[in-house]
C-alpha cells in the first residue's frame, strides 16, 4: 500500500498533522518509536501555556489565534476539556523582552491588554510579590492546554478517520524513491507519496545532509504542594512568564489538583536524547523554590515531584516549518525552541495545506530554514 503521507513523530506536532490529513480523506500512515502520549520527548507535563500577545515575534500572533479556534474544535468534537484560560501575565523590567515584547505583540494586533505597575500587579493578584520596577502585560486570552488530553485527542480522531497509526515503532531511514519516499522502520519498509518529519529532538539523525544546527536541552518541571490551593487557584492566579534577569525566565502555572509547577524556561543542559538524565531530585528544584520564595511568597510548601522534558532549540529561537531542500514531498516541522506546543493544532492544519492544497494562508516567513 502507498500512502498519502507519512508522519514521523505523533508527539503534539505530528499527532495534530495526523488529524488533520485523515480529516480531509488522505490515507496517514503515522509512526513513533514510543506510544504516545508519552513522557520521553517534548509534548508532556501535564500542563501547558497558551498565549496571545507572543513576545517571540507579532508574527506568530495569527498561527497562534487559529490555534485558539481549533482546540476549542477538538474539544467539541471529543467532548473533553483540553484548554482553560485563566487570562496570563508577562513579567518583568518594562523595557525587557518579555514585557516589551508582549505589547508590541499586543499593540501590532490590537488584542485586548493592560499594562500593570508593580503595585498594581500586587493589588490585583495577592499572591504575587514584584518588585516596585517591575511591570506587567496582563491578557485576558492566555491560559492552560492539558497536552497529553490534546495529543490523545488528535489521535483519536486521526485513527477515527482511518488514519493507520503505527507506535512502538521506530524510523530508522527513509529514501527518495520514484514520485515518494520508501521509509524503513525497525519493523519494516512503507511507501508514502510525501513526509512529514515530526520528531523535534531527533530530528538531526533524521536529516543527515541538512544544515540543521539544534541543541537538545533537557529542561526539568517542578511540582510544589501548595500552601492554600483556593489563594493560587486558577480563578485567582494567571499563568505567567518571569523575566527575572538576562536570560532568566521562570513560568508558572495556577494550582491544579493542590500542586503548583514551576520550570525555567530555557538553561537547560545540552543534551542526547538516547542518553537524556531523566531523574530529578529535591536538590534541583532548590532554584525554582527561592524564586516562588521571591515572587509569591508563602503559596508554596514542600517539593512534590519532578519530570524531565527535552527543547529542540534552534539558533534564532523560532520554529522550523518548512520543505526539505532537496526534496519537495517532505515537510520538517516542530524544533520549537521550547514555546511550540500550543501552535500544534494550527501547525498540523498549516502541514495539510502544505502538503494536500500546495501552499498555506499563514506568513511562514519566520520558520524557514536558513543555516
Amino acid at each position: 500500500m502507498t500512502y498519502d503521507v507519512a508522519i514521523v513523530g505523533l508527539g503534539a506536532m505530528g499527532s495534530a498533522a495526523a488529524h488533520h490529513f485523515a480529516r480531509r480523506g488522505a490515507r496517514v500512515l503515522g509512526l513513533d518509536r514510543f506510544s504516545p502520549p508519552h513522557t520521553l520527548g517534548s509534548s508532556h507535563g501535564e500542563t501547558r501555556i497558551i498565549r496571545e500577545a507572543y513576545f517571540e515575534d507579532p508574527r506568530y500572533v495569527p498561527i497562534v489565534q487559529r490555534a485558539y479556534e481549533l482546540w476549542r474544535e477538538l474539544e467539541a468534537a471529543t467532548g473533553e476539556q483540553l484548554m482553560v484560560e485563566t487570562g496570563g501575565l508577562m513579567v518583568g523590567p518594562p523595557d525587557g523582552s518579555v514585557v516589551a515584547g508582549a505589547k508590541l505583540s499586543a499593540d501590532t494586533h490590537r488584542l485586548p491588554y493592560e499594562w500593570l505597575d508593580g503595585a498594581s500587579l500586587r493589588r490585583r493578584f495577592p499572591a504575587l510579590a514584584p518588585e516596585e520596577d517591575t511591570a506587567a502585560v496582563w491578557e485576558p486570552r492566555a491560559g492552560v492546554l492539558f497536552p497529553e488530553a490534546c495529543v490523545r485527542a488528535h489521535l483519536a480522531l486521526a485513527a477515527r478517520a482511518g488514519g493507520d497509526l503505527k507506535v512502538d515503532e521506530e524510523v530508522l531511514d527513509w529514501a527518495a524513491d520514484g514520485e515518494g519516499f520508501v521509509i524503513t522502520t525497525t519493523r519494516g519498509r512503507h511507501r508514502a507519496r510525501s513526509v512529514v518529519l515530526a520528531a523535534n529532538a531527533w530530528l538531526p539523525r533524521l536529516l543527515p545532509g541538512v544544515a540543521l544546527p539544534i541543541e537538545v536541552t533537557r529542561q526539568p518541571l517542578f511540582w510544589f504542594t501548595a500552601h492554600d490551593p483556593q489563594r493560587v487557584a486558577p480563578e485567582r492566579l494567571p499563568i505567567y512568564i518571569w523575566e527575572r534577569g538576562p536570560e532568566l525566565f521562570f513560568y508558572g502555572f495556577p494550582a491544579f489538583e493542590g500542586e503548583l509547577k514551576v520550570a525555567r524556561h530555557m538553561g537547560g543542559r545540552i543534551s542526547d536524547p538516547e542518553t537524556l538524565d531523566r531523574d530529578v531530585g529535591e536538590q534541583e528544584a532548590a532554584p525554582h523554590r527561592a524564586f516562588l520564595d521571591a515572587c509569591l511568597p508563602g503559596v508554596a510548601a514542600g517539593f512534590r515531584r519532578g519530570v524531565v522534558c527535552m527543547y529542540a532549540n534552534t539558533p534564532d529561537g523560532h520554529f522550523v516549518i518548512d520543505r526539505h531542500p532537496q526534496h519537495p514531498g517532505m515537510l520538517i516541522l516542530s524544533a520549537c525552541s521550547g514555546h511550540g506546543f500550543k501552535f500544534s493544532s494550527a501547525i498540523g492544519e498549516i502541514a495539510a495545506d502544505m502538503l494536500l492544497e500546495g501552499g498555506t494562508r499563514h506568513d511562514l516567513g519566520l520558520f524557514k530554514l536558513r543555516w
